[in-house]
């Protein structure tokens, strides 16, 4: 058997496609890569056991994959899916069906917490708990291997046992963790096969030929009788998987049990458990043994149905004390499912040990060796604690255990590299473990840590490499090898943070040497001293500059990473790094081959060992202090940004019990990431507005000063006189230096030919930039002097939406910061799960923001596929709210109120549809209830005292991108179009998941190249907005930005004034799409979609039928630009043509053709 580097996703992929003719999928985080593998090994010919390569067909949700998945089971074709979360919950219809029908398909599953209070897309048990009681198989993998082996006894058991089997293991820890593992040959899968079990199960396939009634409709008289006839089935399982972990041992010499007992034959004290914490309790079983302890531990693989006999053959007689541990939370439950088990396995035996259960790992929480060892103190107790929890300070309800001191040392080297999110880091990390664990004999594991920002987050990359096995699946603590790949990160976290003595540490820095002891933090160059640390600096975003590769490092740092390491001699090496690139990037073209080549030689050319001043050893270090004076943003924003939250207690949440945080935090993070920020030349500026206007992230703006405020700027706070008649104001165009992401897009479409803005380097300005945005934030808001319906009028409105944690140049913020500044102060936002609601409103920095008054969006987010119902549950509970206020307002005008306050009511009145009328009347109100409060002794009055919130107009805005709105979520957006209610609908259309990877949905063109098509999309785009404009009462536009912004604008403008549905669809470029120029030119770009034919302008407004006028307008032009060439300048469709040139040459003419087509459609309308 060969030996290769792979993660869990890739071993359950692997596992599964012999033994699937077709697999039924939808993208999510994070199984999604399963599906990838599969369709991208179909699409290149593949074959399965049958000799065919897979079917791969991607469905609109998760509950249609099952569906489809039970269809094709009931028709005899083996079938499998690949989910996680409430994907998996919303297959459990099906679930039930298949176990009912005795189909045996697969659903390999990457367990992930469920959205409760908060999404998490991180890793525990809760989903697959919720699928216990269907009678599906349940087997549980604790590490890569074991994924790649049960993966294959999951699909013999199912074949056998004619049940269905969830086979799950942990969601990123396992599903994400790069490993060697032994790879199965299709030889040795085909010595498991009992072919006469696939034989029966496609005999027992729907056919004409022997037709059978399956499905039926049953009576109380014996419907309970069905359930229970199967019961030989579920009794017979046990034995399946015993036969076939023996049969597998027999072929492979790898032996499994359904349960395996690790530790001394006289054990006193056990822990159960199963998944990836596994590992790292026999990590710690090994240490404690060593130090002369009995202890042990049992490792649950067949979790469904539960063999309590084979269980406690397992368990040795000595053992008193056995600590279960959980990695799910059930509220209101005596205890955890899988302590229950055990609890239950027990009292019917005559062996009475003390069982206790324990809760772990919820969202990917990690667990360390020292919290294990905490589990094996409490055992010890004489009562020991019940219903405990690890890994966590609980200082509110006091489950939680207290962590051990005792650390354990790895054999193995160990590595962290800290990266930004796009920089390429995370991707030659996986490269490196790859080449070392495929050319070496070292075991090797890589695990990746993210935040939640999109490509401009933070990534840890955690890396081990050890001629032992490794057995450490939790972060690394104790480094030998340190990266820090942004300079920004010293000042904000402590990169060094376990770093041994001796170890090495390497920054990626613009700095010159004798610049270090100036900008380097006390505490890192004391450390640095303190432990002899060789202390190598590099400016690899010069060497990629230079070089055409951008801020993509990861070459150029993964060489120095060699280069130091050791592992691999240096030469062979580069020779293999080089290999590597042919192999990663040769879909991309020759250039981009040629450039990363380039960059390993000269990386090893510019590596600056430091040399270390005695002097820093002796640096007296001042604690430093972050505090803004906010108790959320000192309490608990601060620690997370630095990498502190798992420190953070219990307590630190009381009064969020329900989820919600504090809206505008982001505003104190100041990650300063940007290489480069914008330099305003008032001079040359036409005051048009449009930098501010494009602006991703809100991070330039147009600030307008009175004389006193000029009087008081700093002297670098130049302004220009406002070109406006009668204007006493001045303006200030200012970037906010610790914010901006350094994209670009202001710059790029700065209209005049000698530019108003240059890009320049960050630290030129950050001193200067950094006082003037401070002033800037003292700047009034001042009453509007341009109309607001245009283009440099709407940017002196605030923002409502700032600094969010979205990718740089992404193209979905311009739209809804524009449309925070045109709504903000009254609008309620239902944001579907994605990429919008990741960037919007990730912890603990929230994006959406309040003015001077308080007020700002109200947002929530629910689910994925319900956002549209979501928003429309809004809607109503308003709507209902200001219904009864008007008949309050009604009623008490009749009585003997005040002229002043009946006149007022009577305003609202006629103008209670209105947003901006209600919003000025809505404080006229207020204000008289305050200064009149004996009208307040009139009931009624007072009751429209308790709604007076409500008095403004809401603008109920259901916002998402198109993975949801044209697939997922269709369903529930059609019904809210067709209610007539007065909503808007906002989507984002990257045309593919932009969230979960770049998956297709049905807003992907043909020929585009992306994960589940990977061959090229073969059909064409849905036309959403033309499917709304056939109820003929629905308001719908079509937009891009960069094409037309006073378009956008009015469209946006229309469409919330109009009484009843709007639906807006906005052209929103991704860094997926991989833009040749760049997502500095991400603007430029929704132009050039749109000269192209591309992307088709377009309004339908039903309010001109009313007025005898053409309800539909087309508002672009007939392309003027070739198709084809705006195809080419995208890598999401130029790739094609690398991977499969014939086929690409039919599918770039269909796109076109598709698009002709729909243009025609379009000028039908006029």
């Amino acid at each position: 058997m060969r030996l290769e580097t792979i993660d869990g996703n890739n071993a359950a992929a692997y596992a599964s496609y012999y033994f699937t003719e077709i697999a039924t999928i939808y993208p999510i985080t994070p199984s999604s890569p399963m599906a990838e593998q599969v369709d991208e090994w179909a699409a290149k010919g593949k074959k399965n056991i049958f000799g065919q390569p897979v079917r791969v067909v991607e469905m609109q949700s998760e509950a249609g994959a099952a569906g489809a998945m039970h269809g094709a089971l009931t028709s005899g074709a083996l079938t499998t899916t690949y989910t996680a979360s409430q994907g998996l919950l919303l297959m459990i219809p099906n679930i039930y069906k298949m176990v009912g029908e005795l189909l045996p398909g697969v659903l390999h599953v990457s367990a992930r917490a469920l959205a409760t209070h908060a999404l998490s897309i991180f890793g525990d048990h809760q989903d697959v708990m919720a699928c216990r009681q269907t009678g599906a198989i349940l087997l549980c993998s604790s590490n890569v291997q074991e994924v790649m082996d049960l993966g294959v006894i999951s699909h013999l058991t199912a074949l056998k046992a004619s049940l269905p089997v969830i086979h799950f293991f942990d969601g990123f820890r396992t599903s994400h963790e790069y490993k060697r593992v032994s790879v199965l040959e299709s030889d040795d899968i085909n010595k498991l096969i009992d072919y006469e079990h696939i034989d029966r199960f496609k005999s027992r396939g729907l056919n004409s030929e022997h037709p059978v009634i399956r499905g039926t409709a049953q009576n109380p008289d014996i419907y309970f009788q069905g359930r229970e006839v199967q019961n030989k089935y579920f009794d017979a399982v046990p034995d399946v998987v015993f036969e076939y972990m023996n049969k597998f041992a027999t072929v492979t010499g790898r032996q499994y049990k359904p349960y395996e007992y690790y530790g001394v034959q006289d054990a006193d004290r056990v822990i159960v458990a199963m998944g990836s914490v596994c590992d790292t309790i026999e990590e710690t079983v090994d240490y404690l043994i060593s130090k002369g302890e009995k202890v042990g531990a049992v490792k649950v693989h067949l979790y469904r149905p539960f063999a309590k006999n084979i269980f406690l053959a397992e368990i040795p007689s000595s053992v008193q004390k056995i600590a279960v541990l959980d990695r799910t939370k059930e509220p209101g439950a005596t205890g955890e499912p899988l302590y229950l088990d055990v609890v239950k396995a027990f009292s019917n035996s005559d062996r009475t040990p003390t069982v206790v259960g324990g809760r772990y790992g919820l969202g990917s929480k990690d667990t360390r060796p020292s919290q294990i060892i905490s589990v094996f103190e409490n055992l010890a107790n004489d009562n020991p604690k019940d219903n405990f929890t690890i890994g966590i300070v609980d200082d509110v309800t006091n489950l939680s255990l207290p962590e051990s001191t005792v650390l354990i040392d790895s054999p193995s080297i160990s590595c962290k590299f800290w990266g930004l999110g796009s920089d390429g880091t995370v991707g030659a990390n996986k490269q490196a473990i790859q080449i070392i664990g495929d050319n070496t004999d070292y075991h090797v594991q890589a695990y990746f840590s993210y935040d939640s920002k999109k490509s401009g987050g933070s990534t840890v990359s955690h890396l081990r490499f050890s001629k032992e096995p490794i057995k450490s699946p939790y972060l690394v603590y104790s480094a030998d090898y340190i990266a820090c790949h942004n300079k920004s990160f010293v000042n904000h976290m402590d990169v060094l943070k376990g770093i041994k003595e001796n170890g090495i540490f390497v920054l990626n820095c613009d700095w010159k040497e004798e610049e270090l002891d100036k900008l380097l933090p006390d505490s890192m160059k004391r450390e640095i001293a303190e432990k002899n640390i060789s202390f190598y600096i590099i400016d690899a975003m010069s060497i990629a500059g230079e070089i055409g590769l951008g801020n993509r490092i990861n070459m150029i740092m993964q060489t120095i990473f060699f280069k130091l390491i050791n592992i691999i001699p240096i030469e062979d090496a580069v020779k293999m790094l080089k290999e590597s690139i042919e192999q990663a990037y040769g879909r991309k073209g020759k250039k981009i081959v040629e450039m990363n080549y380039m960059a390993v030689d000269r990386a090893l050319e510019k590596l600056i060992k430091v040399n270390v001043p005695e002097s820093w050893r002796n640096i007296d270090v001042k604690k430093r202090e972050f505090k803004f004076g906010n108790d959320f943003v000192d309490k608990i924003q601060i620690p997370m940004a630095r990498h502190e939250g798992d420190e953070l207690p219990v307590s630190a949440f009381l009064g969020m019990e329900d989820g919600s945080f504090p809206s505008g935090t982001t505003k104190y993070e100041k990650r300063g990431i940007a290489v480069q920020i914008p330099q305003w030349i008032k001079e040359n500026c036409i005051e048009c507005g449009m930098c501010s206007f494009v602006c991703p992230h809100a991070t330039i703006r147009l600030f307008l000063l009175d004389d006193e405020e000029k009087k008081k700027a700093p002297m670098s706070f130049k302004t220009r006189d406002v070109d406006s008649k009668g204007s006493k104001y001045y303006l200030r165009v200012q970037v906010s230096p610790l914010d901006c992401t350094g994209c670009g897009n202001c710059a790029d479409i700065c209209p005049p030919k000698d530019k108003a803005l240059v890009m320049k380097p960050m630290e030129a300005l950050l001193e200067e930039y950094s006082a003037n945005w401070e002033y800037a934030m003292t700047v009034k808001p001042k009453e509007p002097i341009f109309p607001v319906n245009t283009i440099k009028g709407s940017q002196y409105l605030v923002p409502y939406l700032e600094f969010s944690g979205a990718c740089p140049g992404c193209g979905e913020t311009p739209y809804v910061r524009l449309v925070t500044q045109l709504f903000g102060n009254r609008m309620l936002i239902a944001n579907a799960t994605g990429c919008s609601s990741i960037w919007g409103a990730s912890a603990p920095s929230m994006a959406y923001s309040k003015d001077s008054e308080g007020r700002g969006p109200a947002w929530a987010n629910s689910l994925f596929e319900d956002n549209a119902e979501f928003g429309f549950g809004m809607y109503l509970a308003v709507a209902q709210k200001r219904e009864r206020l008007y008949r309050l307002m009604e009623t008490v005008k009749q009585e003997n109120i005040p002229r002043d306050l009946r006149v007022l009511f009577e305003e609202w009145i006629e103008n209670r549809d209105d947003g901006t009328a209600t919003l000025t009347i809505a404080g006229k109100i207020k204000d008289y209830f305050a200064n009149n409060p004996k009208v307040l002794e009139n009931r009624l009055v007072a009751e429209i005292k308790k709604d007076e919130d409500y008095l403004a107009k809401k603008s109920v805005w259901i916002i998402g991108g198109d993975g949801w709105a044209y697939d997922i979520g269709y369903g529930g957006l059609d019904h809210i179009l067709a209610s007539g209610a007065d909503v808007n609908i906002l989507v984002l259309d990257t045309e593919i998941y932009s969230n979960t990877g770049g998956q297709a949905s049905k807003a992907t063109p043909a020929s585009a190249v992306a994960k589940f098509a990977a061959g090229g999309k073969k059909t064409r785009k849905k036309d959403l907005g033309l499917m709304a404009i056939s109820y003929s009462d629905v308001y719908v536009a079509q937009i891009s930005m960069g094409a037309n912004m006073n378009h956008t604008l009015k469209a946006i403008l229309e469409a919330e004034s109009y009484k009843g549905p709007s639906l807006i669809i906005a052209y929103a470029p991704c860094i997926s799409h991989g833009i040749r120029t760049g997502m500095g030119t991400s603007i430029r770009q929704e132009k050039k979609a749109v000269d192209a034919g591309y992307w088709h302008l377009y309004r339908y407004d039903p309010r001109l039928k009313e007025e005898g006028k053409n309800p539909f307008v087309l508002d672009s032009r007939d392309p003027k630009e070739s198709y084809q060439d705006f195809l080419q300048s995208e890598i999401r469709y130029t790739q094609l043509a690398n991977v499969f040139p014939e086929a690409s040459k039919n599918l770039y003419e269909l796109s076109e053709k598709y698009a002709s087509e729909r243009l025609a459609r379009y000028k039908k309308l006029k």
